[in-house]
């Protein structure tokens, strides 16, 4: 719609325009029904009363005016005069307030229009200097008016944009009926862009509050019970050792009094403080209202209604957003909100301060809030997890020159001789070789390890329930106690493509002549979908195995080629060379398909279309998070107990596809390699994906809209000395994609903490550090990168706090399967106790070795080369407990394999059992409520029940205080004159009396 047009909807007969109308125009106001008698200082109509009644109830009557003149309108030949010495910019803080400078706007409609840069500066000029040209012309569509007189110039747009263009038209108007003044705005410096300002009056800031159950601050305030004794000289000795990581906000300070909270109600307003109106309703939270009226109005054409999100699915309009308080950056810039976030939260030099949670909730809701609160707690107990990490790993680092067994490999005297790692290419090899290996591998394969892993699944509980108890002192300062019949509310709200669907399963039964109740989708009309689904994720899934496989086969293959062309003292170094590079293959195939599989379970989830939001979220949660964590551990999960268990034995080995052998754990065992390939991911994914994607994908997409924008830019001089309006600068920025992809990276590296922390202590170091870029990372994200999100309101994590206790339980079972059978912990136990001479370590890797006959190798597998050690080979040994090639059952498992698998499998069960039952019981120790919280909550449903009690006694009183004067009027009426006049003074008691509540 052009500039030169205004749509009224059931405009009355006295036009509300005069001739002391302020002239210094340029967006137009659409007015509701209801319109006051006195103009403001503007010239415009303020609301008085406003309808909430659905728009499909009331006659929608749009009459297009073509010309000012039309209405009454005069234009003062001082405007441009006036124009030219004030900025009209400035006066609307460039956007963020409507022309007049004093209604706020609460939200912005984007949409996207044809129109030829040569009329856009005379249609400017048409509407502000051009008013004594009268038209009679009509039109019914927007967007056509001063321009197509200019000569008609410009040629008529398609059908398509017609219908976007009348469907816009239908559409604001359906929201000027809710209540909400729109300002429309074409003359941007982004060319073929045009802006609807949206402003929520009073009125209508009220009758949503009501219907949403807001809770809003009373005038009532109480005193917070303080701690007192030791506990208070403690608390305030903390305080004065942290108040330099404090951030400087006013929100963050500790507060003595509270505000009594109570949801918001029109016919309670006295209860509420209402001296200051602007700022009653903070910018969250008149953002959110205007949200919610914007999803439930609709745009009715061809029996298809359509809310917003119809609407920008369809093209009609290209985005909707809530603006930003203001500039973060620059010179005279106003204190804001945004500001303060940027300089005490969003900025690397404040990574040791704690995060302003409160007033992050105040600028972005209680969902982002929530989030950050609990990554602010992930990471602070992400501190004890690290430094016991760090001691274990000392402990590794000065114990290893004690460990016999590693000892016993690297001693050259012990003349072990090994069998070939691979057929014909491979020669024996002395033990001796792999001394490093096993050296390294004590640094994380020790006693300390076991301890570790107890450790970590107690830790994984305590911070479970430390976060669920500072998930319910949140709840309490931000007023979310009592949320659930809101939320439940909120949750029967459909979505628009599930509407659309039903919609379109109704239009086919009307044509088929059948009489249809509401209808609703089925589970046979989503059987196609969920079909769909099934066979997707299982060819994802499988997919997933089939790459996995493909790094096995080239590991083996890659090894045995190594063998042949390297040198006798790079063969050595084969084992970890072929690791590393397959652990960098697995890396980038992870990094990838992550990327695809979360395409994909969006696009799975979106053909289930699912009824609301909440579902959508939960069902999308759960099928990226199923995708991501078997691309993410599958290799792990290969490597700590597939690999080397299926290999076979000398002369009987276990080949795939008939060539390539199964590859084998090294001698100090696949607990070291295990530990890089964890490692290798998770470091790679944290620095890749996490970090360099996080900071590298927004900008690339910033700039490549800054370069569409410029090409599209008009070249007219003007517009490059006019500064940008607020909402041009958010469009620019990238839209909110919601808290999934962020939620979900933190959810992975939680796993890589816990599920296998006995193969790698330092993980909780790497995931701290990570975590405190993470935190400042997605912060300048939030507040410099992205478009303001609409707050949600929210009294928990949802779902994925059921997805962090599943993987706390499992990371306990894959904790006990890690030490009991990756790692020798167990057969050192066995040996120890059961096979020993001494009581000592001393011939254990002589123990866990067997023996072959190398006259047994099968034809064509033998070695080419038998005496590259110097010496010819009659019995080599191997890793494994089987009987001796002396023997009568020779190659056959012996005795001491059983013996260790029993050991093995009872302290699977041991210590499943015994950390299961010491989480649970850190779970039923710690109460979920703190105590003084509970006891608050208690204390403002006291006090609030007190408020009412007196409101009801202050209504009772006054109904017999006016019981009371009314009989005494009718005495006064019966009395003589003379008596009359001794009682005239009660005859003020007739008044009504005011009681202060």
């Amino acid at each position: 719609m052009d500039k030169d047009e205004i749509h009224l909807h059931r405009l009355p007969a006295a036009a509300p325009w005069g001739p002391h109308a302020d002239s210094d125009f340029h967006g137009v106001d659409f007015l509701p029904d209801d319109l006051s008698d006195v103009p403001d200082e503007t010239g415009m109509r303020v609301n008085k009363k406003y309808s909430c009644l659905p728009a499909e109830e009331k006659g929608i009557h749009i009459i297009n005016i073509r010309a000012i003149e039309d209405i009454g309108y005069d234009q003062h030949e001082s405007t441009l005069l006036n124009s030219l010495s004030k900025n009209p910019d400035a006066d609307c803080k460039y956007g963020l307030y409507f022309r007049d400078g004093k209604r706020k706007v609460d939200y912005i409609l984007v949409y996207h229009y044809k129109k030829s840069s040569a009329g856009r500066t005379l249609t400017r000029r048409a509407l502000h200097n051009d008013g004594g040209a009268k038209s009679t012309r009509q039109d019914p569509l927007p967007g056509k008016g001063v321009q197509m007189e200019m000569g008609e110039s410009e040629p008529h747009t398609d059908c398509h944009e017609d219908d976007k263009r009348f469907r816009r038209e239908e559409y604001e108007g359906n929201l000027v009926e809710a209540g909400l003044e729109l300002e429309r705005d074409e003359d941007t410096k982004i060319h073929g862009v045009g802006f609807v300002k949206i402003h929520a009056p009073w009125n209508v800031l009220c009758r949503e509050a009501e219907f949403l159950k807001l809770k809003m601050p009373t005038k009532k305030m109480y005193q917070i019970n303080q701690t007192h004794g030791l506990l208070k000289k403690i608390n305030s000795v903390i305080q004065k050792i942290t108040e330099p990581i404090q951030p400087k906000v006013a929100e963050h300070k500790l507060q003595t009094v509270k505000r009594l909270s109570y949801p918001f109600s029109r016919e309670k307003q006295h209860l509420f403080d209402l001296s200051d109106r602007d700022s009653f309703f903070d910018s969250k939270t008149r953002s959110t209202i205007v949200y919610e009226i914007l999803k439930r109005t609709t745009c009715t054409k061809a029996k298809y209604s359509m809310g917003i999100t119809s609407l920008l699915a369809n093209g009609v309009y290209s985005a909707a957003y809530p603006l930003h308080d203001g500039d973060y950056e620059g010179e005279n810039v106003e204190p804001n909100d945004r500001k303060l976030l940027c300089e005490e939260w969003a900025s690397y030099g404040v990574f040791y301060k704690y995060q302003p949670i409160d007033l992050v909730r105040k600028y972005f809701g209680e969902k982002i809030g929530l989030y950050f609160a609990w990554l602010g707690v992930y990471t602070q107990m992400l501190i004890p997890a690290s430094i016991v990490g760090i001691i274990v790993f000392l402990y590794g680092c000065a114990t290893v020159d004690e460990n016999i067994p590693s000892m016993e490999m690297c001693d050259q005297r012990n003349n072990i001789t090994m069998c070939p790692l691979c057929d014909r290419t491979c020669s024996y090899w002395k033990m001796s070789s792999a001394c490093a290996t096993a050296r390294a591998s004590h640094l994380f394969d020790n006693p300390a390890t076991v301890f570790f892993s107890v450790f970590m699944a107690l830790w994984a509980a305590t911070f479970m329930e430390h976060w669920k108890r500072k998930q319910m002192r949140l709840n309490y300062r931000w007023d979310l106690t009592g949320f659930e019949e809101e939320e439940e509310a909120v949750k029967a709200h459909p979505r628009a493509e599930y509407e659309a669907k039903v919609l379109e399963k109704s239009l086919r039964k009307e044509h088929k002549h059948k009489e249809t109740d509401k209808e609703k989708l089925t589970w046979k009309d989503r059987f196609p979908a969920y079909l769909t689904n099934f066979v997707g994720i299982i060819f994802m899934v499988g997919l997933t195995f089939a790459i996995v496989f493909g790094v096995i086969i080239y590991r083996i293959s890659t090894a045995a080629a190594l063998a042949i062309s390297a040198t006798p003292s790079g063969r050595s170094s084969v084992r970890v060379t072929v690791t590393a590079t397959a652990v960098i293959i697995n890396l980038v195939v992870i990094i990838f398909l992550d990327e695809v599989y979360g395409c994909i379970a969006r696009w799975l989830t979106q053909i289930e279309v699912p009824k609301t939001d909440k579902n959508f979220e939960e069902r999308l949660i759960f099928k990226a998070f199923l995708l991501k964590f078997v691309n993410a551990y599958t290799p792990i999960f290969y490597v700590a107990f597939f690999k080397g268990r299926f290999v076979g034995r000398p002369g009987d080995y276990v080949y795939i596809f008939h060539s390539f052998r199964m590859e084998e754990c090294a001698p100090g065992g696949c607990l070291m390699e295990l530990c890089i390939q964890l490692s290798i991911i998770m470091l790679g994914k944290q620095l890749i994906q996490n970090n360099l994607f996080e900071i590298g994908i927004p900008k690339m997409k910033k700039f490549i809209r800054y370069m569409k924008l410029k090409r599209r830019r008009s070249l007219d001089h003007e517009e490059h000395i006019k500064k940008k309006q607020r909402y041009e600068v958010d469009y620019n920025l990238e839209p909110f994609s919601g808290l999934t992809p962020e939620y979900m990276e933190m959810i992975i590296q939680f796993g890589f903490v816990t599920l296998f922390v006995a193969s790698f202590p330092l993980a909780p170091l790497f995931a701290l550090l990570n975590n405190i870029i993470e935190i400042r990372l997605d912060a300048k994200k939030f507040v410099t990168e992205l478009r303001r999100p609409v707050a949600v309101r929210a009294k928990d994590i949802g779902i994925w706090y059921n997805i962090l206790r599943g993987i706390g339980k499992l990371a306990v079972i894959i904790n006990a399967f890690v030490i009991s059978f990756t790692s020798d912990f167990i057969p050192r136990l066995v040996y120890l106790y059961m096979y020993s001479e001494n009581g000592t370590m001393h011939g254990f890797v002589n123990h866990t070795l067997s023996s072959f006959n190398v006259s047994d190798f099968q034809a064509g597998t033998a070695p080419n080369d038998p005496m590259e050690l110097g010496y010819e080979v009659q019995i080599c040994r191997y890793k494994d407990y089987r009987e001796p090639p002396w023997s009568e059952n020779k190659y056959d498992i012996s005795k001491d394999f059983w013996a260790v698998l029993a050991a093995r499998l009872a302290f699977v069960i041991v210590f499943q059992n015994l950390v299961m039952f010491m989480s649970d019981f850190v779970d039923w120790i710690i109460p979920d409520i703190p105590k003084d919280i509970s006891q608050q909550i208690h204390k403002e449903k006291v006090l609030m029940v007190e408020v009412f009690m007196r409101e009801e006694q202050g209504k009772l009183q006054m109904e017999t205080w006016k019981d009371k004067d009314k009989k005494k009027g009718e005495n006064c009426n019966n009395h003589s004159p003379r008596l009359s006049l001794s009682h005239s003074g009660s005859l003020s008691s007739c008044h009504s009396y005011p009681v202060d509540v």
